[in-house]
């Protein structure tokens, strides 16, 4: 049985002055030490005989957690746009002038976003109007980092198609990826070796890095990958059809949800 949503608010309010501490409670209420104990054990014997409530109280705050987390998002993403669709370190792939942007935020040692790299290729080859961002974001630890620095030196010299097969190459290695297989990848796709590790001191890459990261820290993005289309953050490999789907409704009507 369902219990009535004002019981459960008063459930909450109840459990929320407790939490509150005795303290505070003197100061808002003149209860004495009696009349606590005695509301203690009031909420204690209601939450006892109707545990449900807990799960309602949950759900009630997850849900708003999440809603204040996508209005802060949505406000992040306008604030952040120009930085994220066109900021001169990330790579580009796919149409350059495509009429929809997908950006990924991912790291070289991500499990997820080797599952993902096949998604994104499908895309990139399937739909000759979208364009895709891929943006270094080293969050599991020194080894990433160190790739990522390889990464973006690489895209001073590689562009397009050649950048992309260098990033699918890099990201489909077997095992931990760090600098010095990155260096290797770069090695094999031709770059000039003495020219990249020039380009690697350079202040822009750290400065790239950091504007990375700030973006997602901006973002509240809590891991890899993350994909950003239109209006919308996605966590997380969702697979090939959701990611079209989005794509598909941004061009439909501006959003990620039509």
């Amino acid at each position: 049985m369902r219990i009535p949503l004002l019981k459960s608010c008063q459930a909450a309010a109840l459990i929320g002055a407790l939490a509150i501490g005795p303290a505070a409670m003197a100061q808002n209420a003149p209860f004495t030490d009696q009349q606590r104990q005695a509301i203690g054990e009031i909420v204690r014997d209601y939450l006892l005989k109707n545990p449900e409530v807990l799960t309602e109280v949950i759900g009630e705050l997850e849900k708003r957690q999440a809603e204040a987390q996508q209005v802060a998002q949505a406000g992040a993403l306008k604030e952040t746009r120009e930085t994220l669709l066109n900021a001169p370190h990330s790579f580009v792939v796919g149409n350059p002038s495509g009429d929809v942007t997908l950006v990924e935020f991912f790291d070289y040692n991500c499990g997820y976003c080797k599952r993902a790299m096949e998604d994104v290729q499908t895309l990139v080859k399937n739909d000759s109007k979208l364009r895709v961002v891929l943006k270094d974001f080293p969050v599991l630890g020194p080894d990433s980092v160190e790739a990522s620095r390889v990464s973006l030196a690489v895209g001073k010299q590689l562009k397009g198609d050649k950048l992309f097969d260098f990033h699918t190459k890099l990201m489909g290695t077997r095992g931990r990826v760090n600098g010095e297989k990155a260096l290797a990848t770069a090695k094999e796709m031709g770059v000039d070796m003495a020219r990249l590790q020039k380009d690697m001191q350079s202040p822009d890459i750290q400065k790239a890095l950091q504007e990375n990261m700030e973006l997602g820290d901006k973002l509240s993005l809590t891991g890899t990958p993350a994909f950003i289309v239109g209006d919308s953050v996605i966590p997380g490999a969702v697979g090939l059809e959701p990611l079209k789907q989005v794509v598909a409704n941004v061009r439909q009507c501006g959003k990620a949800t039509c």
